[in-house]
């Protein structure tokens, strides 16, 4: 996958410093609040905007946003992820642009899953995993239609991670590689 150069100043440092905030208040709260996100997608395209023209920066920033929303979206609506995971990423595009968002989720969802393998086989719950894959897939597909409301009762969680530090470690990862 070919990589990106890195964006001017001081872009990069703002992410790095974003990234290992909201990864601490996750890890902490379990939360990731919507100031810190509110204040990042401001400041983002303040900057974007600095940098590159009124244009141009907002384009980049929309670009970049939307991405991130697009792509850890259907994992909200799935209930796979809190909405404060969406929102970070989407942070995270609005600062970086489109393309390098699509490597973050992707180095994200590596880690993210080897992360939540690593917590199955630790509790040893790979048939409750399982089984509740399957209570998702099920019920997203039967979604709107009588036999949703006959589905059974859905298992208890195999547990929840603080994704934010997924997302802080993907992004962290990419732009590390890409410096080089």
């Amino acid at each position: 996958m070919p990589g990106f150069p890195l964006p001017p100043h001081p872009i990069p440092a703002c992410v790095v410093l974003l990234a290992i905030v909201t990864a601490s208040t996750d890890i902490v709260s379990r939360r990731i609040p919507n100031p810190i996100i509110a204040t990042g997608l401001i400041a983002a395209l303040l900057v974007q905007g600095w940098l590159h023209g009124p244009l141009a920066g907002s384009a980049t920033w929309l670009a970049g946003a939307l991405t991130g929303f697009a792509l850890l979206l259907p994992f909200y609506l799935l209930r796979g992820m809190a909405a404060g995971d969406v929102k970070l990423l989407m942070m995270i595009g609005a600062w970086l642009g489109a393309w390098p968002t699509v490597q973050i989720a992707l180095a994200t969802f590596v880690i993210g899953g080897i992360w939540s393998l690593a917590l199955v086989a630790q509790r040893r719950a790979a048939g409750q995993l399982l089984g509740n894959l399957l209570c998702m897939v099920t019920s997203a597909a039967q979604r709107g239609t009588q036999a949703a409301a006959d589905k059974p009762a859905p298992l208890a969680s195999v547990g929840s991670l603080p994704y934010g530090v997924a997302i802080a470690a993907g992004t962290l990862g990419v732009l590390f590689a890409n410096a080089t």
